[in-house]
């Protein structure tokens, strides 16, 4: 990816004085053409870099510019390699573990090796999920579409965009991208995709990161409050923190937290097996019955 190259290349770049092409072409294995452009990326986004002709030509950080190689410390590869780790969890391969060999190329008293952090970002469905994130990145990489069938508790539908970034959130994975559809940016579970495909080019338009915010995502429309059972304190200190509820008396939980819709609610109250009351809102509690009656209707025949 051409990500990957570019934070090679500059890595080499600050361990080294001076570096060619041809020795960048063969390090990450694509054309001298390929590299040209590379260096051409890292100029446009600020990095002072100078190419000479000749036989000792090459390519180099300009003088007064170089960082100090000291500023990357041991402890600062081993952050590094830990984030490239994680990464390599949810595609699978090792591309990112190689990547970091890359980097260390002349720097290894950096790298002691100690693997004391281990990050695993795949998920239930490292699978499918891998399979869609090497799809999704590709794409977003040569600017072209993807299209997809879409599965959300809203419906259905048939979707095509022009995707700007993977994201990992919430446990997660999304795309965050241009919908035809919708005329407008919208964010994608990739778990709800399928039948994913590549689709034609796309010309980039100037897009923002998301509001990604618990506020902006799960706004606050119901707050809720409800008696659980001390046996489950240790979930909603796990989901929700130890700030949101009190011990009564009789070692219940009181417990109080906002919530985004019903059915985040409902679902998990009755996951609680019949120990939590909802107390408040109290118009919620008749359609909890309900729904309960209609579990014991099914059940009892």
């Amino acid at each position: 990816m051409k990500i990957d190259r570019l934070i090679g290349i500059l890595s080499i770049l600050l361990q080294k004085d001076q570096v060619t092409a041809p020795e960048l072409a063969r390090t990450f294995e694509v054309s001298r053409r390929t590299i040209s452009r590379d260096i051409d990326t890292l100029c446009q986004a600020g990095i002072p870099l100078r190419t000479s002709q000749g036989k000792n030509g090459g390519i180099s950080i300009m003088a007064g510019y170089r960082i100090d190689r000291a500023l990357l410390t041991s402890g600062d590869m081993q952050a590094i390699l830990a984030g490239l780790r994680s990464l390599d969890s949810v595609s699978g391969t090792r591309r990112y573990a190689q990547l970091m060999e890359k980097m260390q190329a002349g720097a290894s008293h950096m790298l002691p090796g100690d693997n004391h952090i281990l990050i695993d970002l795949a998920s239930w469905y490292k699978a499918s999920l891998a399979e869609k994130i090497e799809i999704i990145h590709g794409a977003i990489d040569a600017r072209r579409r993807v299209r997809f069938h879409y599965a959300s508790p809203t419906g259905e539908s048939d979707r095509e965009i022009e995707p700007y970034f993977l994201i990992f959130q919430w446990s997660s994975w999304y795309v965050w991208g241009w919908c035809a559809q919708r005329a407008a940016m919208r964010l994608f579970k990739l778990n709800r995709m399928t039948a994913l495909a590549v689709a034609g080019p796309y010309t980039p338009r100037p897009v923002d990161m998301p509001d990604l915010s618990n506020e902006r995502v799960f706004p606050e429309h119901y707050r809720v409050t409800a008696r659980v059972s001390g046996a489950y304190k240790w979930r909603l200190i796990e989901e929700y923190g130890d700030a949101s509820f009190t011990v009564q008396s009789d070692g219940s939980c009181l417990f109080t937290h906002g919530f985004t819709d019903r059915d985040s609610i409902m679902s998990w109250l009755l996951s609680f097996q019949g120990e939590a009351e909802l107390l408040e809102p109290r118009a919620l509690r008749q359609e909890l019955i309900k729904i309960g009656e209609k579990i014991a209707a099914a059940h009892q025949s």
